[in-house]
């Protein structure tokens, strides 16, 4: 089927991180290692991202006053509590854009992690061994800040409190506000005491606006065929080609974190027999792939149903729903980049 014994595949790679690995990938991915807020084009008719990348730098200024600390007597600094900062918006607004910026605009030890890779490290080196480690930076940043179960609003709201008692400012992304965490995916209002907590680190900015990514672009491209798809991979030696179905269980053998690892030197991810998804935990897993695709940015050529499809209605209405369509946004514009990939010349 794959028309080349040299074609690689996903399912083959058991990929493992190490502890030394899940620090060294503490750095925006490599989508955004050269951005910064002059390279952010605010959209004039959407006001509030101007303002946005005002507030970013205001609060970069205060994250590093409060590291240093204020002077008191005998040449000693009293540690002050870092500030919080919480991007809130759309898909395609811009919020990782400024996020990265932030990261770079500040000086000394700091931290760029997804919210998956964050609660990865604290249960590696374990929640008191996670906050030493972190305990003298100037900032963390947490991309795609979220909630799945009640065992990560404890543990995250508490991380975060312990930090930013110690001096360390907090910047995150995320399609949903502070205080709406966790709604509809489990009995939030048990766990409102950790979900007020993270409310109240945070300023809030909101950023408006509609998905850059799909700015006067088509609809998602037709599938090709599994036989197209197959020869297309077969011609870039550093491709994987993948069964969809066992892709996806292979997802299951693996945390998430791991992902970033998976994909480690690809250039291009092909996928035959793609379909609707009904299984929520299959769904939450391919809207961490893509994620880690996106950041990397690896195109994605598939066959099946269109990849706008993935998600069925029903997922879509649930307490996930920002999540997939996020996944959706990222995966029509990985395959747009991937339509002419591996063409027969």
């Amino acid at each position: 089927m794959d028309g080349s014994s040299g074609v690689q595949h996903l399912v083959d790679r058991r990929p493992e991180v190490t502890p030394e690995r899940l620090i060294a990938q503490l750095v925006p991915p490599p989508t955004f290692a050269d951005v910064s807020f002059d390279t952010y084009i605010p959209d004039p008719a959407q006001p509030s991202q101007a303002a946005a990348v005002q507030s970013c730098a205001r609060f970069c200024e205060q994250a590093v006053e409060r590291r240093q600390g204020r002077k008191r007597l005998f040449g000693r600094r009293e540690v002050l509590p870092g500030v919080g900062l919480y991007l809130d918006g759309g898909f395609g607004v811009g919020k990782t854009h400024l996020l990265a910026s932030s990261y770079y605009r500040v000086p000394g030890p700091k931290a760029f992690a997804t919210f998956g890779e964050l609660t990865q490290l604290a249960s590696v080196f374990g929640f008191v061994e996670c906050i030493e480690l972190l305990a003298d930076y100037v900032m963390v940043c947490i991309d795609e800040f979220e909630l799945d179960d009640p065992g990560n609003t404890t543990l995250i709201s508490r991380l975060l409190s312990a930090l930013v008692e110690r001096g360390v400012s907090v910047a995150a992304t995320s399609n949903t506000l502070p205080e709406q965490l966790g709604e509809g995916r489990f009995a939030a209002q048990d766990f409102l005491r950790e979900i007020n907590t993270l409310a109240a680190i945070f300023e809030t900015v909101r950023i408006d606006g509609p998905d850059y990514r799909h700015r006067d672009l088509p609809p998602a491209p037709e599938p090709l065929s599994d036989d197209e798809v197959a020869a297309r991979a077969a011609r870039s030696s550093t491709a994987t080609l993948d069964d969809f179905d066992a892709l996806c269980a292979h997802l299951a053998t693996m945390h998430p974190s791991r992902y970033l690892t998976l994909i480690e030197g690809v250039t291009a991810v092909f996928i035959t027999g793609v379909h609707p998804v009904d299984d929520q935990n299959v769904a939450l897993r391919l809207v961490s792939l893509t994620d880690r695709l996106y950041d990397a940015g690896i195109p994605v050529v598939a066959s099946g149903a269109k990849l706008d499809t993935l998600f069925s209605e029903e997922m879509l209405a649930g307490g996930f729903r920002k999540k997939y369509l996020r996944a959706v946004s990222r995966l029509l514009a990985l395959s747009r980049e991937g339509t002419t990939l591996g063409e027969q010349t």
